[in-house]
């Protein structure tokens, strides 16, 4: 009888802040892991971190995403693909392709790739998940609303339709995930008689908590975690310290990663990731006591607050089975893995 070896999942951006938990929670969840990074620089933390794990992790490099057949060997041989690999910053001169060409070529590119391998007789492949965004979801609107799946952001889109380069950074990001996101909804339909797997599509707001790459300062944060930093450590004018969006902690944006491989009803879902909202003045509460290096606020202050925007993150629950940790214990976590890190 030949050996039984586990589900080997491919993770693209492997070595990137949220990939890197999810990289961990499916070693830990039994699963092998191929994990693709843009060059050799990026092996030597990734292998150092998950050594422990011997040959159930495995490195690939993928230079260029946006390149046609960038994927095609790094999805031989696994059972299902993670793609988290898409730029996030907010930028305001970079152009709106700087935006999109990377996040909806690199989409569509893992997406052929995976085609490719079923038209080349491979049956093996079950599942794709994508790591979308809210960013995707929401609309910049007057009123509070309570977004769900089956909210589009066509806002970001015509904004950058009509503005080009000097739409908001902002918006260019938002652009570039909704149209990706939909890119991957519209190729699996058009292709649903060919392929045998099923997609997920994972929409998180802000992501915040601790990190476990290779990061030198707080400058090197990505941006989510780096607002994290700073809401927690720069002072807070009267106009910040009402600001907020809504947020989930990396954590548990990595477990809903692994529950979307696990649960055969996620399959061809779209499914909101997130712990609630949040106002910078209730993050600055749930920070720890420090001798003055964090930001107090006034606990409790925030509970009537209206919040512009919330999402329905009942899918999660009720789906992927989620539960979510509390903002005290992402900030708890977080400052101290920077206390860690001599920030």
């Amino acid at each position: 009888m030949p050996a039984v070896t586990p589900p080997k999942v491919l993770v693209t951006g492997a070595n990137g802040f949220i990939a890197v938990w999810v990289v961990r929670s499916l070693l830990e969840a039994g699963f092998s892991v191929r994990g693709a990074v843009r060059s050799i620089e990026k092996y030597g933390h990734l292998r150092d971190i998950f050594a422990s794990y011997g040959d159930r992790f495995e490195l690939v490099v993928v230079p260029d995403i946006t390149k046609e057949g960038a994927f095609d060997e790094a999805v031989k041989g696994v059972d299902a693909i993670e793609h988290t690999a898409s730029p996030f910053h907010l930028n305001p001169n970079s152009k709106p392709e700087d935006f999109v060409v990377p996040a909806k070529q690199g989409t569509l590119g893992i997406l052929q790739s995976a085609l490719k391998l079923g038209k080349s007789g491979s049956v093996k492949l079950k599942r794709v998940v994508i790591t979308s965004s809210c960013a995707a979801v929401l609309r910049v609107q007057p009123e509070p609303k309570t977004f769900s799946e089956d909210d589009w952001n066509d806002q970001a889109e015509d904004e950058v339709k009509e503005k080009g380069i000097m739409a908001s950074g902002i918006s260019k990001y938002r652009a570039s995930k909704t149209l990706a996101e939909k890119a991957a909804r519209d190729f699996v339909e058009e292709h649903k008689k060919e392929i045998e797997w099923d997609l997920v599509r994972l929409n998180p707001p802000f992501v915040f908590g601790p990190t476990i790459h290779a990061v030198s300062s707080p400058d090197a944060l990505n941006t989510s975690a780096r607002q994290f930093y700073e809401i927690l450590t720069v002072p807070q004018t009267p106009a910040t310290r009402h600001s907020g969006s809504c947020w989930v902690d990396v954590r548990d944006l990595a477990r809903a990663h692994v529950l979307a491989l696990l649960k055969e009803a996620a399959g061809g879902e779209r499914i909101i990731v997130s712990a609630g909202p949040y106002l910078t003045r209730n993050t600055v509460d749930a920070a720890p006591d420090s001798d003055d290096k964090y930001q107090k606020g006034v606990p409790g202050s925030g509970k009537d607050a209206v919040h512009q925007i919330r999402y329905d993150a009942s899918k999660s629950v009720r789906v992927l089975g989620m539960t979510y940790r509390t903002m005290e214990e992402t900030a708890r976590d977080t400052t101290a893995d920077w206390e860690a890190r001599g920030w």
